[in-house]
Formats: structure tokens, sequence, C-alpha cells
């Protein structure tokens, strides 16, 4: 296909009367960001209820990187579902599992010898990692930097700060937790311009977090998304990381970095961190992980997973069909340099967004590295006034086009094809996209 082919707008009167039948049975805290009632989807393309055909610049929230139902991973699927579909892997062994544990240590970043823990989302990978720390460390103060998404279970969600909705009313979440300003420069927390700014986010680790706050002996670990990806794909100054590691160092401080949305591709890179050379401590994956079966992961050096046995199980992680749909996608990444495609096509679309800035003055920012592009739309590049409502009606008006795009922090977009992506989709996806935006603009 060349584009996105819709029959019925959106949503059409089946998509309608499944939304009906949803509201009476789901969950109200689900959010809803488009009204796709999507019952097909392969390659870039999903189908909805309705026919309709949308071109996918969300892969399921940065999960499905090598495209929807590839034929490798449904194989795969397939031939050990007719073998075995549930092991318990805390009481017995599975061969996938110590095969993917095997295949992820060889594109982590580190040639240390590491261990894993297998659970089933990205939060559950955060609180393994977590555990990993307090356990290793016997310390329990943890660092996490404001904006951050790291998951909502109650000891990762008090790590989670893009905004209070997640948080509201919670009131048993893990103790001990201390936050710092990550380097959004284009909204600096401390009204500072890089690089005059000599990184001051930085600089407040160490002259407050550390030094009135969390005591760097007592701490477990620091945790960081490399790129933020919920606070709208927030991508921090090149020396941020190396400095942020070497701080850790020094001060005997564990480093986990949360790489549930940036992994696999997604940056352009294997992992977010290779870009600046940072092998983290710990490292969490998930998403992309699976290609959208439920998987995560804690990866850490092998001296620091040195927990005693029971010290922490679970029942179904490591399930066999999971971790043989998971080998079968660290197999197609590699076979079809997926990561740089990712790179390339990343940077096609990044040059295209800046050169449409310069026509489009709602669009206030463009970052990003990869198939992970940011976009924050402003009322005005002065005051750079969040175009909350501007941004909202864009996405619903490129969602009636056939154009799925997610919606991040107050006024941002984070665009995160599947990493299979072509110039030609690439391009029909640019052209929905700016179609949908003009519109937005004559009606502000």
């Amino acid at each position: 296909m060349k584009g996105p082919k819709i029959v019925a707008t959106p949503p059409g009167p089946k998509a309608r009367e499944f939304m009906e039948r949803d509201k009476k049975v789901m969950s109200p805290s689900l959010t809803r960001t488009a009204p796709l009632v999507g019952v097909e989807a392969e390659g870039v393309w999903v189908k909805d209820i309705d026919d309709n055909i949308f071109l996918d610049f969300s892969s399921g929230i940065a999960v499905t990187n090598i495209g929807h139902r590839d034929p490798r991973v449904m194989s795969a699927i397939r031939e050990q579902a007719e073998k075995a579909i549930h092991i318990n892997s805390c009481d017995f062994y599975t061969l996938p599992q110590v095969d993917l544990a095997e295949k992820l240590f060889e594109v982590t970043p580190g040639d240390f010898k590491k261990r894993i823990f297998f659970g089933n989302s990205g939060t559950e990978a955060v609180e393994a990692a977590l555990k990993i720390a307090q356990w290793h460390t016997q310390n329990y103060y943890v660092i996490s930097f404001i904006g951050g998404f790291h998951g909502r279970t109650m000891g990762s969600l008090q790590l989670t700060t893009p905004g209070v909705t997640a948080r509201r009313h919670f009131k048993g979440m893990m103790p001990g937790a201390y936050h710092t300003p990550y380097p959004y420069c284009y909204r600096c927390p401390f009204k500072l311009e890089y690089p005059d700014c000599g990184l001051r986010c930085l600089e407040y680790i160490e002259d407050t977090v550390l030094d009135k706050l969390c005591p760097p002996e007592d701490a477990s670990c620091l945790i960081v998304e490399p790129i933020q990806g919920a606070a709208g794909y927030i991508v921090p100054p090149d020396e941020f990381m190396p400095r942020l590691a070497k701080l850790c160092k020094e001060h005997g401080i564990i480093l986990v970095a949360d790489e549930v949305q940036t992994g696999f591709g997604r940056s352009g890179e294997w992992f977010a961190c290779n870009h600046w050379d940072v092998k983290p401590d710990i490292i969490t994956v998930s998403k992309a992980i699976a290609s959208g079966l439920p998987c995560g992961a804690a990866i850490a050096r092998a001296e620091i997973m040195d927990w005693e046995s029971g010290a922490h199980e679970n029942t179904l992680g490591g399930n066999p069909v999971v971790c043989s749909a998971a080998l079968s996608v660290v197999d197609a990444i590699r076979s079809d340099d997926l990561v740089e495609n990712s790179a390339k096509i990343g940077s096609y679309l990044l040059e295209r967004f800046e050169e449409m800035a310069e026509d489009h003055p709602i669009i206030g920012d463009v970052r990003g590295k990869g198939l992970m592009i940011g976009l924050e739309l402003v009322k005005d590049r002065e005051s750079k006034e969040p175009a909350k409502k501007q941004r909202d009606e864009l996405m619903r008006k490129a969602f009636k086009r056939g154009l799925i795009l997610l919606g991040a922090d107050v006024s941002s977009l984070r665009l995160a094809p599947p990493l299979i992506l072509t110039k030609e989709q690439a391009d029909a996806g640019l052209r929905v996209f700016e179609d949908a935006l003009s519109e937005v603009e004559e009606g502000s």
C-alpha cells in the first residue's frame, strides 16, 4: 500500500457500536488516544473494524518494532506452542528462556558477565531492578528524574512523574525516592540556556540531592531513561549520560537505565545508551522485546544480581512461547538491518519535520533519535505556551485521515513507527500529518 485508506470516517458505525460495549465493561482508567478498534495488522498498517486502513506511527507504543505480525514471529509462536505453552520457570527449566538470555547479553551494552530476570512487563522489569539494587546494596533510597515514566505498580509508580494523574490518591507508594530535574533543554527547569548552563541539572544532583537529601552511601540506585518517553521523547545533551554514569560510579551508586521504550533499535542504536557509550549496571527492557507478547526483563552485571534463592520469583516470567517470539525478534532486527534503517529513516523524518517547522510556527521544538521523534506544539514560539488543544485536534484530524499518532506530556507528539518503515511510507505519513496540521492552524 502507498498510503492509508479510509472507507468510513472513523470512528465508523461498527467502531462506535463496539466502543459503547467497551464503555460498559472496561476500566475507566484506560486512556484511549484515538477511537481505533483494530482487528487486523500487518507491517506498518492497521485495519479497523470498519475496514479503514491506518498507517501506524505508534507501533503500539514502541512495541511492534519489526512491524505487526512478522511471519517469523508467528512461526516461532506456532512452533513453540505445539511443544509447550507453559512451564513454571521459577521451579523448573525451559530452553527458550536460557537461549533468549544468552542472545540478549550479546546486544545489550557491556561485555561483562550478566544475569537476567524475566517478567511480563516494563513495570515488572523496573520493580525487579529496584529489588536487585536494594538487595545488593542493603540500601533503599532511589533517585529518579522528573518527567520519567517507569511503570504504574506501587514501587515503579513512585518513580513515574510525567504528571500527577497516575499518582493521584495512591498513598502506599515505595518510600525513599528522590526526584531530580531531567535535562529538558527546551523548557529548562532552571531557566538557563544550554550549553552555558554547564548542565546545572547534573550539578543539582551533586549539590542538592546527594548533599542535602540522599546520602550517597545510603542510595541503592539511580534510574534514568536515556531518552525520556512519555515526557515527549526528550533527548539529553550528548555529555549528560556519560557524566551521569561517572557521577554514579564516583559515589558507588548503581546506575539503572530504563530502556523499555528506547530499546531494540528504536533510537537508531540497539539501545539508547550506545549513543553515548554508557554501560549501565542494570538495564530494563520490555515493549519491543517480543513484538506484542507480554515480556520484560532486568539485565544486570552478574556480581550485582547476587540475591538468594526465593528473594524474587514469578510464575509466568520467561514463558517459553514468549521467549521463542523474542528470539525471533532479535534475529529479525539483525538480519533485516533494522537498527540501521531506524537511523536512516529517522534522520530523514527529523530533517523533514525541521523543514516543516519553518512553515508552521505552531511546531515549537523538533527532537529525537532514530525512529523516536518528538514534536512539541506551542501557541507562540516566544512564550512557548503549550498548545494542548491544537495538539489534541491534530491527533484527531490525522486519525480521520488514517494516521495513528501518540501524544505525550502537555502538548507534545511522539512518533514511533515500526523500524521497517520505508521512505515511501514515511512520505505518506508526512503528507497526512502536514494536511492535518495546516487545517488545525487555519482553525486556530
